[in-house]
């Protein structure tokens, strides 16, 4: 049974790609993570997931050939629609799964838990999960130690996209080393439209940055002087 799209999901298909993961190369940070969740959970099968539009895909996996699978027949896709873990003890006898092709062929998934990347605005970019070939169930402390490693995931995408976000300020300011067209009497900037923007107006929307305004000691002792010299004596 095909999993029905979340309702947030232009929002969360949106914020996935601010993390440029999608289809990079293997990195051991994530590696690790899956080779710990097969270990702990004594499963076969291990995969970080993330859910786009039309597919599931893996940016680490254990025990799995596939680098990616169609979100028709993902189960995380079905994940994905809650913020707690989805465990499934017997797919066989699940009938939103009984029938998926990942169960009735390879890998004959019987059991699956999987655990949203819930981001920090709340919507859910995909899981980490684990899969066997017989049916079972996790332990409490099972439980509790894949909830923690998913935040562990969820934190490393976290740093992916602060980075990218930095990389992509700093490139901006690069672009304000050169002559900047600055009116001598108003002080605003010409844009490359040829429009005037206030000054704070102009870098904010090339660096993202905002301005508090102050005002300097020279300037304080011609504009007011004796509150500067009120300043000093306090």
């Amino acid at each position: 049974m095909n999993a029905p799209l979340p309702t947030n999901e232009a929002e969360r298909l949106a914020a996935l790609k601010e993390y440029h993961i999608l289809d990079t190369g293997t990195e051991q940070s994530y590696d690790d993570i899956t080779a710990l969740a097969s270990h702990i959970c004594n499963v076969p099968i291990a995969m970080i997931s993330l859910v786009d539009e039309a597919r599931q895909w893996f940016k680490s996996r254990v025990g799995l050939e596939q680098q990616q699978t169609s979100r028709d027949v993902a189960f995380c896709a079905h994940a994905i629609l809650q913020n707690e873990p989805l465990i499934i003890r017997d797919a066989t006898k699940d009938r939103r799964f009984a029938d998926s092709a990942l169960v009735t062929g390879e890998p004959h998934i019987r059991f699956y838990a999987g655990f949203p990347l819930i981001n920090p605005e709340g919507l859910a970019l995909g899981t980490l999960c684990v899969n066997d070939r017989q049916p079972r169930q996790l332990s409490a402390e099972q439980l509790k130690t894949m909830q923690a490693l998913s935040r562990q995931v969820m934190a490393l995408l976290e740093l992916r996209r602060v980075s990218a976000r930095l990389a992509d300020a700093l490139d901006q300011v690069k672009t304000l080393q050169g002559l900047l067209p600055i009116c001598a009497w108003c002080n605003r900037i010409r844009d490359d439209e040829g429009y005037w923007d206030q000054i704070e107006a102009y870098f904010h929307k090339h660096t993202g940055a905002d301005f508090t305004h102050s005002i300097c000691p020279e300037c304080l002792e011609q504009v007011r002087p004796d509150e500067r010299h009120r300043m000093i004596s306090s």
